[in-house]
């Protein structure tokens, strides 16, 4: 068991996106005690939990396909403490209770704002643009894959261990404990937020040493805010941060293996229409370990239109020709942004989450960060694996008079990045949320199509993206259509 105390609290290093209405609100209703009943947000059933099918949110979850794991069980935590061990527990969430103030009633409601996983997409992507000197697009997006798969393949060890114990919640063991935010539809052990912010926190902490300690420290404040609020046990968030932890080691295990380190040796292509600068961007990474894909080249696309051929010419002559307006410059700069390249699509689905109210579905949530994340990891494997397999030549290198509206990116121009990226996992969100499919649809058209505008892509280059994109998630699909959720 871990001790959770006031003073382990620190300031949070990101921007909190909590209202003062939330606060007002969160104190109005604890009252900074431990004696008030909340009965409109706590259970107050002293009834053990005594069947799988009381597990009420997503009771099926734990049985769910993972992505590393080779069984639902293989790191199921120990059993939860005893009777009189939950009684001296009791004691300690009371005393915890008392120590609400407006500090920790924020921290209590950055980390309930959404699903267990929501945070840590933004802490995640803030990470990437912190290190965007060292982080290039397709290990950004290695990133989010690891981060989204730990936090989803422990969340279903997580509901397989809530299935087997069936642990009350605090407030539904004694209902004299007041919890200020709404208790789980599930049982308490192990903490669902502990154990998102255990599997997150350690593959960052990979990814990102020289951060680890923030990223730890985060942890801690995610499972003690589930403290503060009544709704877990000390032992469920220390249970949780072990359970993340050790799904996220073999996570982490996989990606020292993915090829990602490995150094190139190669030689840039000498000749009349093939790509000609230095030090070309992630020339191997069209070679890392796959997901779903048998390999990167699995769907390579034909090669692109010759240098000098009819339809090259004409694609030029559309982008010397092209009209650029305040809009579609203030769209091409968007999409250059990490906002148009990662947040959009990530902002977008946890706006689909909560509109489908899945963020008081951890397993679920969990699910849709995971294949999105999945997908375009793929994808950007198999967008590398083209553009080094054909080393095609970029706008402003076939004719020096293309002015470009910002620097174009260190590789190949074939296929686009943007198009295999947003293609893929835009046709994901457009699977796990068909009634806004047109919106994402169109949304990956036109990061493709920004690219034009800006000067630094061909049309084909763009289309190719997109079809590309597009297959690679059409087969993550059918793997998600055969997962058991």
């Amino acid at each position: 068991m871990i001790e959770m105390t006031q003073t382990t609290i620190q300031p949070m290093p990101l921007k909190l996106r909590v209202s003062h209405a939330l606060i007002a609100g969160l104190m109005m209703l604890s009252g900074c005690s431990a004696t008030a009943p909340l009965s409109a947000v706590a259970g107050t059933s002293t009834d053990r939990l005594d069947s799988p099918a009381s597990v009420g949110v997503e009771p099926k979850a734990g049985s769910w396909q993972t992505w590393v794991l080779k069984s639902n069980n293989e790191i199921r935590p120990a059993a939860p403490p005893n009777k009189a061990a939950t009684e001296q527990e009791i004691k300690d969430l009371q005393k915890l209770a008392t120590q609400r103030d407006a500090k920790t009633l924020s921290q209590i409601a950055f980390w309930d704002a959404g699903s267990p996983s929501y945070r840590w997409q933004d802490i995640a992507l803030a990470a990437v643009v912190k290190n965007s000197a060292t982080t290039s697009p397709p290990r950004a997006v290695r990133m989010l894959a690891l981060m989204n798969v730990a936090i989803y393949d422990a969340m279903v060890a997580a509901w397989d261990a809530k299935s087997a114990y069936n642990r009350p919640h605090p407030s539904q063991f004694d209902p004299k404990l007041t919890a200020i935010v709404a208790v789980p539809n599930s049982p308490s052990y192990p903490s669902e937020h502990a154990v998102a912010a255990g599997a997150a926190a350690a593959v960052l902490s990979y990814i990102y040493p020289d951060d680890a300690k923030m990223f730890d420290e985060l942890a801690q404040q995610a499972g003690q805010s589930r403290l503060l609020a009544g709704v877990q046990y000390p032992s469920d968030v220390s249970a949780g941060l072990e359970l993340g932890r050790a799904v996220a080691a073999k996570v982490i295990a996989r990606a020292k293996a993915d090829g990602s380190d490995a150094k190139w040796t190669g030689t840039i292509p000498k000749g009349p229409g093939y790509w000609n600068g230095e030090n070309p961007l992630e020339p191997l990474a069209g070679t890392w370990k796959t997901w779903v894909l048998k390999s990167g080249d699995q769907f390579r696309p034909p090669a692109p239109p010759a240098y000098d051929s009819l339809q090259k010419l004409a694609e030029l002559a559309e982008i010397k020709t092209f009209t650029r307006t305040f809009a579609t410059n203030a769209k091409a700069m968007f999409y250059q942004t990490p906002d148009g390249v990662h947040y959009i699509f990530y902002n977008n689905a946890s706006l689909r989450i909560y509109e489908h109210h899945l963020d008081q579905n951890p397993p679920r949530a969990a699910r849709v960060y995971a294949l999105m994340s999945v997908v375009r990891a793929d994808a950007a494997i198999a967008c590398f694996d083209a553009k080094y397999a054909y080393w095609a030549i970029r706008p402003f290198q076939l004719d020096k008079t293309v002015t470009t509206l910002f620097p174009t990116p260190n590789h190949p121009s074939y296929p686009g990045a943007h198009g295999c990226f947003s293609g893929a996992i835009a046709r994901m969100l457009e699977y796990l949320f068909p009634d806004e499919a047109k919106f994402i649809h169109d949304k990956a058209d036109e990061a493709a199509l920004s690219r034009m505008w800006a000067g630094i892509h061909f049309r084909s280059d763009n289309d190719a993206g997109l079809k590309l994109g597009r297959q690679v998630a059409d087969l993550v699909i059918e793997r998600a259509k055969k997962d058991g959720s």
